[in-house]
C-alpha cells in the first residue's frame, strides 16, 4: 500500500446562505474555480500531473449539476487531462471526497488527486434534488423516516440534555470561532472569494456571532416541535418506546447554519510530491464509514470513529484533537460522551453552529481546520467525523509529518 499525504488545503469563507448573503451572487462553479486557482498558484502546480478532482455536492442540480467537478476543472483553465467526478454521501460528502482520493492514492491507481466539496445553499436550497427518502411515502414508512431536527431532539431527550445545555454548547462554539477568526487561525487555509472582475467579495466567515449568550438563545423558539406534531414525533417514539416524549430543544441558534462555501485538498503520494516539490503536511492514517439507525439518523459518529481507530490500532485517547461536525449541538455532545473524550479537545476553534455547514464541502473544510490547528499547537494526531443523513457516520484520522 502507498501512503496518501495532504499537501495543501484551501477553503472559501462561509457566506450566509440566503439572498442577502455575500456569496449569493457567486455561482457554485466560480467558488470552486477560485479554489482551484489558489491551489495552482500556492503550489506552482503543473495541473497536468493531477489525475482527478473528486467533489462532493449534496444538491447536484441546476448550476451544481452535470458533474460540476469536471466543469470546474475546465472553467479554471486546468489541463484538460484532469478528470472530474461529483459524488454525494449527504452531509459527509466533503470528507468522503478526501477519503476516496486517499484510497485512490493508497491503491496505487492514481498519484495526485484534488478532493473537496461545494454547496451554494442560497442558490440551491437543501432538498431541491428531492429523493425517495423524504418524498416517497412507502420509503418513509419502511425506514421510519423523521427529519434530522427531530432526531437531534430525540438524542437530547435520550441523553438528558436540556435546552440550557445545548444553548451553552452553541455559545461556546460562537465564542471559540470568534476568537479564532480574530486571532487569524483560519488565514492559512481560507482564501478570499473574488468575483469575475477580481474584486474581493468575502474574506471572513460571515455568520460568526461571538457576542451570543445563553439568554439571547433562550428567546428563540424550538424549530422542530411543529414537525414533531405532524407525526414525526410519533414515528420516532415507536422506535424508542422508552422515551415518554421528545423534548424539542434545537433551533437556529444551536444547529448548523445554512451557508454557501467550498473546500479543496491536494492529496497524493510521497513520490509525486517529491517530483513536484510539494511538502507533505499530514498523512492520512485511516478512513471509515458506518451505517446507523436511520430514524434517529445522527448517531453514526462514534461507530465510524471506533471503526477507524480499530483499523489504525488506536484508542480515542490517542487522538490529540477532534473535529466533529456541529450538525446540532446534541449530536456532538452525544458523540463526545460515547467516545469518552473531553470537550477541550473537540472543535477548539468553533464549528458549524458558528460558521455554518455548506453540506457538500464541510467535511473537507473541518479536516483543513483540524490540520491547521494541529500545526499551530504542535499536535500529532487528529480525527474528523460527521454524522450523515440516512443514518451513517464517517471518520478520518490524520497524522502530521515533519
Amino acid at each position: 500500500m502507498t501512503d496518501a499525504y495532504i499537501f495543501d488545503a484551501v477553503r472559501t469563507p462561509r457566506g450566509k446562505g440566503k439572498a442577502d448573503g455575500s456569496l449569493h451572487q457567486i455561482t457554485p462553479v466560480h467558488l470552486v474555480g477560485n479554489l482551484l486557482d489558489a491551489l495552482r498558484e500556492r503550489n506552482d502546480l503543473d495541473t497536468s500531473k493531477v489525475d482527478d478532482l473528486v467533489l462532493g455536492c449534496v444538491t447536484p442540480v441546476g448550476e451544481q449539476g452535470a458533474d460540476i467537478a469536471r466543469t470546474a476543472v475546465l472553467y479554471a483553465g486546468w489541463d484538460e487531462s484532469v478528470a472530474g467526478v461529483t459524488q454525494s454521501r449527504f452531509c459527509a460528502s466533503g470528507l468522503e471526497s478526501v477519503n476516496l482520493a486517499a484510497t485512490k492514492v493508497m491503491s496505487g491507481q492514481e498519484d495526485l488527486v484534488v478532493a473537496g466539496g461545494i454547496e451554494s445553499m442560497s442558490r440551491w436550497p437543501m432538498g431541491t434534488d428531492g429523493g425517495a427518502m423524504a418524498m416517497d411515502p412507502r420509503v418513509n414508512q419502511l425506514m421510519g423516516f423523521a427529519p434530522q431536527g427531530v432526531g437531534a431532539d430525540l438524542i437530547a431527550s435520550l441523553e438528558g440534555f436540556s435546552r440550557a445545555d445545548v444553548d451553552a454548547f452553541a455559545v461556546q462554539s460562537q465564542q471559540r470561532a470568534a476568537k479564532a477568526q480574530e486571532a487569524g487561525y483560519f488565514d492559512k487555509t481560507r482564501v478570499p472569494v473574488k468575483d469575475v472582475n477580481g474584486l474581493t467579495v468575502l474574506d471572513h466567515d460571515e455568520t460568526i456571532r461571538g457576542n451570543t449568550t445563553v439568554d439571547k438563545l433562550g428567546e428563540l423558539k424550538a424549530s422542530f416541535a411543529q414537525m414533531g406534531q405532524m407525526g414525526f414525533d410519533a414515528t420516532a417514539l415507536r422506535k424508542y418506546p422508552t422515551v415518554e416524549r421528545i423534548n424539542h430543544v434545537h433551533h437556529a441558534g444551536n444547529s448548523s447554519g445554512i451557508v454557501d462555501g467550498a473546500g479543496l485538498m491536494l492529496i497524493g503520494s510521497k513520490e509525486m510530491g517529491e517530483a513536484l516539490g510539494l511538502k507533505p503536511r499530514a498523512r492520512i492514517r485511516q478512513v471509515a464509514v458506518s451505517g446507523s439507525e436511520p430514524t434517529i439518523m445522527l448517531t453514526g459518529i462514534a461507530p465510524a470513529c471506533r471503526k477507524a481507530l480499530k483499523r489504525a490500532g488506536m484508542d480515542a485517547k490517542n487522538i490529540d484533537l477532534w473535529e466533529i461536525n456541529e450538525a446540532f449541538a446534541a449530536v456532538v455532545m452525544r458523540a463526545a460522551r460515547d467516545l469518552g473524550i473531553e470537550m477541550d479537545r473537540v472543535n477548539v476553534n468553533g464549528g458549524s453552529i458558528a460558521m455554518g455547514h455548506p453540506l457538500g464541502a464541510t467535511g473537507c473544510i473541518i479536516l483543513g481546520t483540524l490540520l491547521d490547528e494541529m500545526e499551530r499547537t504542535d499536535k500529532e494526531l487528529g480525527m474528523a467525523s460527521l454524522c450523515v443523513g440516512g443514518g451513517m457516520g464517517i471518520a478520518t484520522i490524520i497524522e502530521r509529518t515533519h
